[in-house]
């Protein structure tokens, strides 16, 4: 192993030696939590540590026995697929008396268990809280009874605890996203999707109820994701009259030749009087005020089940390994600490604060402080709300601005999931805007062609659901058709352009930029956002389209693991899109639970196959016979797929035999996730408002003259924020030769994927440890973009 850099934190000087974790699933159960339990098992192992399972929560804890287990590397195989959680989960009376965390302490003191982690919600969180302020006075309370030895008081004396926040409703302060919220998302999305064309066909309106008693999360980004005409949710409650607003809406947009309507209702949402509006009462107010053929659908306990998607697979998985980080650094001066999402980076922060957090947005609620309780909730929900505000009420004319600016959208690059969702926002935040929308088919080369039509607000209804580019797409740069392309945009008189794509869209708008000195229609804001499978575009860390295809390979590698339960010892090699960018292969293993992902950013050679095949040859021996191996389309040009399978095949002889699969097209096709929907919504409203504002910066005497570098900008989301980055000054980050960024935050996650399994590596931990405190934004902050 290469020396270490001396200022950086590496895991390996961490020892579990000694130690025992315990780790337990509390409260209702979420997609992922087995996830977040098969990390902290094997991290727990890799570091050496005892690990144990608590079945059935803080019940089993109480009742000691056979409830609580120690476990093995095969314990959590096969679990990462499976929705709920294996261990299983109780309310607990019990655990709410002293005499219950007594004989919990006792329980636990018996295996030297003095490390808790604990997956669940804020109740379950709170009580793990208690128990550990209490443990030391437990713990006298059992020597003195004669139940444990004053020894072991003694060396037992702290218990530490880290929580990871399990729960569908992402009801819970301090963290973007909690594990299971992406996988109900996926869940409510697909309902709403295969409901929508019977309703098209029926002219039907659907009133739908989702889950969300105390928090509105799953009802305002499923209305989000799929464009719904109302939402209901219990941190703003509809104003005084809402019933005849909502009926005007609804008849307005069946007006204009919409053939269904879809109205959204969290399960706890209430009218600025704290009175509780049903999915019954909303129905027959539709039905007795329009008379519109009018269906509610429930949909229940569908929202917690199925199997995990790829984003809770990733987080649980980022989760449990932080967890267990955050276990062996613990001292007794550390409180208990949560560890959660901000942003797309892991941060440690205190549970209590973040509990008390979450129960002010209920004080708030209460006391009718409905604005006060949408700003406690964080920066990621209140963006949320902003944007469906924006995007789902459609001011009349006479009351828009008007500002006769020209923007027009296009489309560069593959198509990527998500990219529709991208222009319909774009066209109707630029039309509240007061600007003129123009759409440009077929991308540049369709520009030249003079391919350009105005576009309107009801010609990009239903568009967030929709795969591929509606508006077409091209891989064509503008370099060639420079003259044309500047021809066409004074002949439109387009004041701004919005580029959405990948590398291409990026490099395109490189080209526009140095082209500037020639050609003066240039000299307007531009847009880049990216939007691509790969993943590969610099200056962001997320791209639209890279979620939904990382879902597809999961899927997939999921069925072809199942397909080998029956034949046993047998190797599958995966081949996966992305160009050079390894981020599909990468995450994809971490998602699917591979032995091995090969990609281009990191070299490997002969001996590392061998390696491979000598890892695998050992695991065959044990009670997990089969293998997963993905492989990055051009990770390298000679160790081909073919040569992999053939290499693996002939040393596996005996052994395991070899099948392979290439994904191909699959990967780009599809529905675009609800995380794809939403980012790209969410980040063009807002490339939208930068447009309208840089056009206001630019325009003097009756023309737009934008000729500064941070006139072309990049939208990226880096590590937390949502960032403008001038294009030229992105050049130095990128590698044009294999269309790459120079450096990729997801390689930080490649020793996860190799620990969990089972390689030895070596794992710098330098962003990890540090406890934050839950921020308390102002309004006006910066929002983060997480969905």
């Amino acid at each position: 192993m290469a020396e270490q850099p001396a200022d950086k934190k590496f895991f390996e000087n961490l020892s579990g030696a000694g130690k025992a974790i315990g780790v337990l699933t509390s409260g209702g159960d979420a997609q992922g939590m087995n996830a977040a339990v098969r990390a902290v098992v094997r991290m727990g192992i890799y570091v050496e540590a005892k690990v144990y399972f608590i079945y059935e929560g803080y019940q089993g804890m109480v009742d000691g026995g056979d409830n609580i287990v120690e476990v093995s590397w095969e314990s959590v195989s096969s679990i990462l697929q499976v929705g709920g959680t294996v261990i299983g989960s109780a309310r607990c009376k019990e655990f709410r008396t002293r005499e219950g965390r007594l004989k919990a302490a006792c329980n636990l003191i018996q295996r030297g268990i003095t490390n808790l982690c604990v997956i669940g919600g804020d109740g379950s969180l709170t009580g793990a809280n208690l128990f550990r302020e209490e443990w030391s006075g437990l713990l006298e309370e059992l020597a003195q009874s004669g139940k444990i030895e004053e020894e072991a008081v003694k060396k037992y004396v702290y218990l530490n605890i880290v929580g990871m926040v399990g729960s569908i409703d992402n009801d819970f302060c301090g963290t973007d996203m909690t594990i299971g919220t992406d996988s109900a998302l996926h869940r409510i999305i697909e309902v709403v999707d295969a409901i929508m064309t019977t309703a098209q066909s029926h002219q039907r309106t659907f009133v739908l109820e989702v889950m969300g008693r105390h928090c509105g999360y799953l009802a305002l980004v499923s209305a989000l994701a799929c464009g719904a005409d109302w939402v209901f949710i219990p941190e703003y409650p509809p104003e005084e009259g809402w019933e005849d607003q909502m009926c005007v809406k609804l008849s307005e947009n069946r007006a204009r030749k919409k053939r269904l309507n879809i109205i959204i209702v969290a399960e706890g949402a209430i009218d600025s009087h704290n009175k509780p509006i049903t999915s019954e009462k909303v129905k027959d107010l539709v039905v007795q005020q329009l008379g519109f053929d009018t269906r509610v659908t429930i949909l229940g306990h569908v929202q917690r089940g199925g199997t995990p998607s790829a984003f809770d697979r990733i987080l649980a998985s980022r989760m449990g390994v932080e967890a267990v980080l955050a276990l062996l650094e613990a001292t007794p001066d550390t409180p208990a600490c949560v560890v959660s999402l901000s942003g797309n980076q892991a941060v440690r922060l205190p549970l209590m604060e973040c509990v008390q957090m979450t129960q002010e947005v209920q004080k708030a609620m209460d006391e009718r402080k409905f604005c006060e309780a949408v700003r406690l909730r964080g920066r990621s929900f209140e963006n949320n709300l902003n944007t469906y505000k924006l995007l789902s009420h459609r001011k009349p004319d006479t009351e828009l601005p008007k500002t006769n600016f020209n923007v027009a959208v296009l489309n560069v690059g593959a198509p990527a999931a998500g990219m529709n969702a991208a222009v319909r926002s774009a066209i109707r935040v630029g039309i509240t805007e007061g600007h003129n929308m123009f759409a440009v088919i077929d991308g540049f080369e369709g520009f030249a062609n003079g391919q350009i039509k105005e576009i309107s607000w009801g010609d990009v209804g239903g568009w967030t659901g929709q795969g591929g580019s509606l508006l077409g797409t091209k891989r064509t740069l503008p370099a060639k058709y420079l003259e044309k392309i500047a021809d066409q945009m004074r002949i439109n008189n387009i004041n701004a352009l919005m580029v959405i794509g990948g590398f291409e869209a990026y490099e395109s708008c490189l080209q526009l930029a140095e082209a500037r000195a020639r050609f003066e229609e240039f000299c307007i804001p531009i847009c880049v956002l990216p939007a691509t499978i790969s993943n590969n575009v610099p200056g962001t860390d997320l791209s639209i389209g890279a979620d939904t295809a990382l879902n597809a390979i999961v899927e997939t590698c999921d069925r072809i693991k199942q397909s080998a339960s029956g034949t046993k010892r047998r190797v599958f090699i995966i081949e996966t899109m992305g160009g050079y960018c390894g981020y599909l292969a990468n995450m994809g293993g971490l998602a699917a639970g591979a032995d091995a992902a090969y990609i281009f950013e990191e070299k490997f050679d002969i001996r590392e196959l061998q390696a491979n095949v000598e890892h695998l040859t050992e695991k065959m021996k044990t009670s997990i016979q089969r293998g997963l191996v993905l492989r990055n389309e051009n990770s390298n040009e000679n160790y081909t797929t073919d040569f992999i399978y053939q290499l693996y095949s002939e040393e596996g002889k005996g052994v395991f035999d070899c099948r392979k699969n290439v994904l191909g097209h699959m990967q780009q096709g599809g529905a675009p996730s609800p995380f794809d929907r939403n980012f790209g919504t969410k980040i063009s409203a807002k490339a939208v408002q930068w447009i309208s504002k840089k056009l206001r910066e630019t325009y003097r005497r009756g023309k737009v003259f934008a000729n500064t570098e941070d006139s072309v900008c990049l939208l990226g989301m880096r590590r937390r924020n949502l960032l403008f980055q001038p294009v030229v000054e992105l050049k130095d980050q990128a590698d044009f030769v294999h269309r790459i960024p120079k450096e990729q935050w997801w390689l930080k996650l490649r020793p996860l994927m190799k620990i969990l399994a089972k390689y030895k590596t070596s794992y710098d931990v330098s962003d990890s440890g540090q406890l934050e405190h839950v921020a308390r934004h102002s309004p006006k902050e910066a929002e983060t973009v997480a969905i």
